[in-house]
């Protein structure tokens, strides 16, 4: 995969991090720093139940905090996860927009008709992002990527994983699966998000690096920010220098041959299989 200097400049570039946070502090510093989507994760339902023992996001995050994250923030964009859909969801779904959320993500569906129903509700005055996270959603993928109204598709990892019996999310993002997820989406002409990116020197048990590398292979075009880059800020490195160092590493990446790409996969598969 070679692309001329300035593509590959824009790919870094152009990449679109998402950061969850109800702290004002750290969204206005997330957004100096050049964070494209900054706000709340919402999910509450059946959450806490299907993730019950693993070390996943659980939220505490109100949707009446969200006009302070947007008080906090100049260019990102005010973003919320929402809850599945359920018999609330209009009104969840008004609040959010009312309180200025520009970007709406329906998290665990099963099938078309839920996606159908939660764009209908936006009536395009948000982007929208559905995450895919049920082995039924990847089984339906063409049908749910018929549905108008969307604009994004992300994989949500940890809740796959589950789902689909594997040993850890790093299994899911290097797995064929979700080749074929994002050629559907780019097939359908929509943007394709996945999983959670941090610095690539931090020193984790998976090399962040290797993450890296999947994100040009499978034509990304987004991620979390995930905990562990949280973690990881010290005091001697700002949140904009690690944000730039993503920023640069992405366009590196996206500069090596096929490959390359292939052989991180390779590398990042063989650590997936070496850890519980």
């Amino acid at each position: 995969m070679q692309h001329d200097s300035t593509t590959m400049y824009r790919f870094g570039d152009a990449f679109e991090l998402t950061l969850l946070t109800d702290d004002p502090a750290l969204a206005r510093r997330a957004d100096h720093a050049g964070v494209d989507r900054i706000g709340l994760d919402l999910e509450r339902i059946g959450k806490t139940e299907r993730q019950a023992g693993h070390d996943t996001r659980l939220s505490d995050h109100r949707i009446t905090d969200l006009p302070m994250i947007g008080a906090a923030i100049g260019k990102a964009a005010l973003f919320a996860r929402l809850n599945p859909l359920h018999d609330r969801s209009r009104d969840e779904i008004e609040t959010a927009l009312s309180l200025g959320a520009k970007i709406l993500m329906l998290p665990y569906f099963s099938i078309a008709r839920e996606v159908e129903a939660f764009a209908s509700a936006v009536a395009r005055r948000a982007h929208v992002v559905i995450l895919v996270e049920t082995a039924q959603a990847l089984t339906r993928m063409r049908d749910i990527l018929a549905v108008d109204g969307i604009d994004e598709v992300m994989a949500g990892l940890n809740d796959l994983h589950l789902d689909l019996g594997v040993r850890n999310h790093f299994e899911v993002l290097v797995s064929p699966l979700i080749d074929v997820l994002a050629a559907e989406t780019r097939r359908a002409g929509l943007r394709f998000s996945v999983g959670g990116v941090t610095s690539p020197d931090d020193a984790l048990p998976i090399p962040p690096d290797l993450v890296l590398a999947q994100y040009p292979r499978l034509h990304a075009t987004g991620a979390w920010l995930s905990r562990s880059f949280l973690r990881h800020l010290s005091a001697d490195r700002s949140f904009s220098t690690e944000v730039a160092s993503i920023r640069r590493r992405l366009t590196e990446w996206a500069a090596m041959p096929s490959s390359e790409l292939e052989g991180a996969r390779d590398q990042l598969a063989a650590y997936a299989r070496s850890i519980s």
